[in-house]
């Protein structure tokens, strides 16, 4: 059984339109499959919950405990799809306060992310929050030469080596990267790091069941197993060539449906603050996938019911060239009973007996009744709960489901040509040997 149900209530969208895809669909699906069987295309991950490199999973796991064993500090190096699905997967299902935590309650390393930015302040100051501690760390990129990682590469690597020496600090670097080329690969060989394999066939947007994410994530202390066990089901569940059936299929099909009613921008809203960093994944995931050949719908993302109290304004009454595609986690993890107070100064005891959950799914259900009645478009996507399992079928979910809709859109959902004009001008600037200036 899936853990994941659409609701398409509240969108707008009737079975009726959503049948007409039906044909393009099962036609777009069958091509991903032919095109996952070559590896020059970037569809490695359609199969890769069935098919991953078993031996490497378990070099994986074998590593992740060395890790938590011996570093008090894992350090996390890689921009874009290199650190955000393995951040959306930690920070959604371990403590919002983890890195605060003492040592023997959360029972892994304090887990940083750098090489996502170029502000010196960020790096500093990460550096003076490690004080004294041991660290390791892991370094992720194809190439080795992407400017934002490699920078904080060169000065992690020489903060351990001063730290530990050469020869120890080999033993706390840990790579992932290409598996035959690159300059990240050469100094990985030099120097004898152990090494994790991106594979040729997957680009980095979908590369958090590949070690790029895992790694990370089995050091959390999260179970990698459970996870890619909830992304076969999701491989197996979003098969299904009954457009009636697929929940992910409808999902794809009725965005662009609301797409051709000019509805441009998608908000993905959620009512729990863990999920903040996998709508940040979401949102890379759509954002370089679809907005090509001047098209696209533009990717947003709220926390509510925070955000109901900044953007709410405009989602209500502003534009109306949006829709919102709510997750609703149907069982909290844990709840937190309202009680009775004599006083009542704060006039709350209408609520006495009531449980934090229940008053948040009010909440869910009265904004989504009133941001309909502004005609903003819901589509909810309802999980049972926030586990391991339940991630790995939601990550599956809306990978294949940017897949299907980046091609009903009529774009390849593979590629970021745009991604790199901003680099162009900026190895111009710093005066990068080949770039000329204009």
């Amino acid at each position: 059984m899936p853990n994941i149900k659409l609701n398409l209530e509240y969108s707008g969208v009737t079975e009726k339109e959503i049948l007409k895809y039906e044909q393009k669909v099962l036609k777009i699906y069958d091509n991903l499959v032919e095109k996952s069987k070559d590896e020059n295309e970037f569809v490695g991950w359609l199969k890769l919950p069935s098919n991953y490199d078993r031996k490497e999973f378990e070099r994986i796991k074998k590593a992740a405990k060395r890790i938590r064993k011996n570093s008090q500090v894992f350090i996390v190096i890689g921009i874009g799809g290199s650190y955000l699905g393995a951040r959306a997967v930690i920070e959604s299902l371990t403590s919002n306060f983890a890195n605060l935590m003492p040592d023997d309650i959360r029972k892994a390393p304090q887990i940083f992310f750098v090489g996502n930015s170029i502000s010196p302040n960020y790096v500093n100051e990460l550096i003076d929050c490690i004080g004294d501690k041991d660290v390791s760390i892991n370094v992720i990129s194809k190439s080795g030469t992407t400017t934002e990682p490699a920078i904080a590469f060169r000065i992690f690597r020489e903060y351990l080596e001063s730290k530990y020496g050469t020869e120890e600090a080999s033993k706390r670097i840990y790579v992932t990267t290409d598996k035959n080329k690159g300059a990240l690969k050469q100094l990985a060989d030099e120097e004898e790091y152990e090494t994790f394999i991106i594979p040729d066939n997957v680009g980095g947007r979908f590369s958090v069941l590949t070690p790029v994410g895992l790694l990370p994530i089995a050091v959390a202390g999260l179970n990698i197993d459970k996870l890619i066990e909830g992304a076969k089901n999701g491989e197996y569940n979003f098969s299904d060539s009954s457009i009636k059936y697929n929940q992910c299929y409808k999902y794809a099909i009725a965005r662009n449906i609301l797409y051709e009613k000019d509805k441009e921008i998608e908000i993905l809203a959620n009512y729990e603050p863990k999920l903040h960093y996998f709508t940040e994944w979401w949102k890379q995931l759509f954002g370089e996938s679809e907005g090509k050949d001047k098209k696209g719908i533009f990717p947003a993302g709220v926390d509510f019911t925070t955000d109901l109290h900044s953007m709410g304004q405009y989602i209500q009454d502003g534009t109306r060239n949006v829709f919102e595609t709510v997750i609703n986690i149907e069982k909290s993890k844990t709840d937190i009973k309202i009680k009775r107070d004599e006083d009542n100064i704060d006039g709350l005891n209408y609520l006495a007996g009531k449980t934090m959950d229940y008053v948040n799914k009010k909440a869910m259900q009265g904004t989504i009744e009133a941001h309909v009645e502004g005609e903003v478009p819901n589509i909810i996507i309802n999980i049972k709960k926030l586990d391991e399992e339940t991630m790995g079928e939601l990550i599956y979910f809306f990978e294949l489901a940017c897949a299907i809709s980046g091609n009903i859109l009529g774009v390849n959902p593979f590629d970021q040509p745009g991604v790199e004009t901003y680099k162009t001008n900026m190895f111009r600037l710093l005066g990068k040997p080949g770039y000329k200036k204009q």
